[in-house]
């Protein structure tokens, strides 16, 4: 008769997302993850199988998580200007920095990470990047200045939108001086102007 599990999956989860955002998937070493998680490694490879698979429940753990916050306020209609949405998604993320977090994004590390070898790794970055944009393109109708563009307009708009949150996220982790990283948002500011 198999003994029943004596941690909380979801806890475990949870706390191996602190050792993936922290160390990235590559640099996460197992001894890092048992540590991190308070779990031996009979115990890491009975319910998660190996790292990819425990990775692949992080992002999805992550995307309910900071992806779900961040499409919530980007489409929270308490907020009528959808430019002040983005921007404050991009105000936020530049705050952390200043408060001491580097960081940056787990979906963004992933994408310059495993994502660039690893196709299932790569559909979880996708999905949730994709998610991020979907929420900018809203805000984005809900904008004043932007509202009336056309969707394809509009859309490349929050593709390039996406790709400086990608940037600011990485260049957060690279330890980039938090100049730079202030310029970033200014240049969004004034684009969305």
């Amino acid at each position: 008769m198999a003994r029943p599990r004596s941690f909380d999956t979801d806890q475990a989860i949870d706390k191996a997302m602190q050792v993936f955002w922290t160390h990235g998937y590559e640099g996460a070493s197992l001894p890092d993850l048992l540590d991190g998680m308070g779990l031996t490694r009979g115990s890491l490879y009975k319910a998660f199988t190996d790292k990819k698979t425990l990775f692949l429940k992080v992002l999805d753990h992550y995307e309910g998580q900071a992806v779900k916050a961040g499409v919530t306020l980007l489409t929270d209609p308490a907020i009528p200007n959808g430019a002040e949405r983005i921007l404050t998604m991009f105000t936020n993320s530049y705050r952390a920095v200043t408060q001491g977090d580097r960081r940056g994004c787990l979906l963004c590390t992933a994408a310059a990470g495993p994502s660039m070898y690893d196709d299932e790794i790569a559909q979880a970055v996708s999905a949730g990047l994709g998610a991020m944009r979907d929420g900018i393109d809203e805000a984005l109708k809900a904008s004043p200045k932007h509202k009336d563009m056309s969707d394809d307009a509009r859309g490349a708009l929050a593709d390039m939108l996406i790709s400086q949150y990608v940037g600011l996220r990485t260049m957060a982790r690279a330890r980039i001086d938090e100049a730079t990283l202030g310029n970033v948002v200014r240049s969004v500011r004034v684009l969305l102007s």
